[in-house]
């Protein structure tokens, strides 16, 4: 593993986290007004390690829409239920039931392999995730790099897969696994969309698979047929080689790359005992290609 070091002229340091992806970035401070260079650095070092754990923060609900606005244009959960109270951009990712205490049963979604809005037609560029009350272990978020994958797949199988397209649906998503039934308003504020199976990152023009639980089926295809092959490439691109676990730390604030990456979160803590709140930021991106 590398020592902790300066790349290029970033305004902050940076220590890779595993051989595959992700890095610490220590020596920032996104509470505060960043400029345009500050910016600039943690895009170009996400687009290199597509998982950036920024220590050390101390981030309000307000404090953390305003760092994520510098990105772009936030995005609102499509669940009115998990919009936040103060700053309806920032989504409360928890584990608590109506009456605050920890329980199971909600938010099951984030368990299941996903990229976050790939159900809109401009799916987002990247989410930040803020921990404010951590378990005293566990509760980890895994990562999976789908452009390692599409690389890992033989030739003969890219070339296969290169015009298909899918259909992504936040109704199907929520069949699929198991959480309350989209309402007819979700319905209406996100309707079906088709991006194409293989997509080109729109900073670094890297090819990667675009999948996850937010899909439906394969336009065009008989949807038993469809189904079946979604699952092989999501079995394929979550094998081990292809994933990084960040265990939480108090004051990380996670940034990933979602055009690049499935996440999940792992329910490796008792859920019915600890509480796990994180704030969640998620800027809007571009339509895929």
């Amino acid at each position: 593993m590398a020592n902790r070091q300066p790349a290029e002229d970033w305004p902050f340091e940076i220590s890779p986290l595993s051989p595959l992806m992700a890095a610490a970035v220590t020596g920032f401070d996104a509470a505060t007004p960043i400029d345009d260079f500050a910016r600039d650095s943690i895009l170009e070092a996400l687009g290199r390690f597509k998982v950036l754990v920024l220590r050390n923060q101390d981030l309000a609900p307000a404090a953390q829409a305003a760092f994520t606005r510098r990105f772009g244009e936030l995005e609102p959960h499509v669940n009115r239920e998990f919009r936040g109270n103060a700053v309806p951009e920032v989504h409360p990712v928890n584990n608590l039931d109506e009456d605050g205490k920890p329980a199971r049963g909600r938010n099951i979604g984030n368990y299941s392999w996903h990229t976050d809005k790939s159900y809109m037609p401009r799916p987002s560029l990247a989410t930040m995730l803020y921990a404010v009350t951590l378990p005293p272990a566990g509760g980890d978020t895994e990562f999976a790099d789908m452009q390692a994958a599409y690389a890992a797949l033989p030739e003969r199988r890219k070339t296969e897969l290169a015009d298909i397209r899918i259909v992504h649906s936040w109704e199907r998503s929520r069949q699929k696994n198991g959480s309350r039934l989209a309402t007819a308003q979700e319905i209406l504020d996100a309707p079906p969309v088709t991006h194409p199976l293989i997509r080109t990152h729109p900073m670094t023009g890297l090819k990667g698979l675009y999948i996850g639980n937010h899909t439906s089926h394969v336009e065009g295809w008989p949807v038993d047929k469809g189904e079946a092959l979604l699952q092989e490439l999501e079995d394929f691109a979550t094998q081990d080689r292809f994933v990084y676990r960040h265990r939480w730390q108090s004051g990380d604030m996670v940034i990933w790359d979602n055009c690049s990456l499935l996440h999940r979160a792992v329910d490796n803590y008792d859920i019915e005992a600890h509480i796990r709140i994180l704030n969640r930021t998620v800027v809007r991106g571009s339509v895929p290609i």
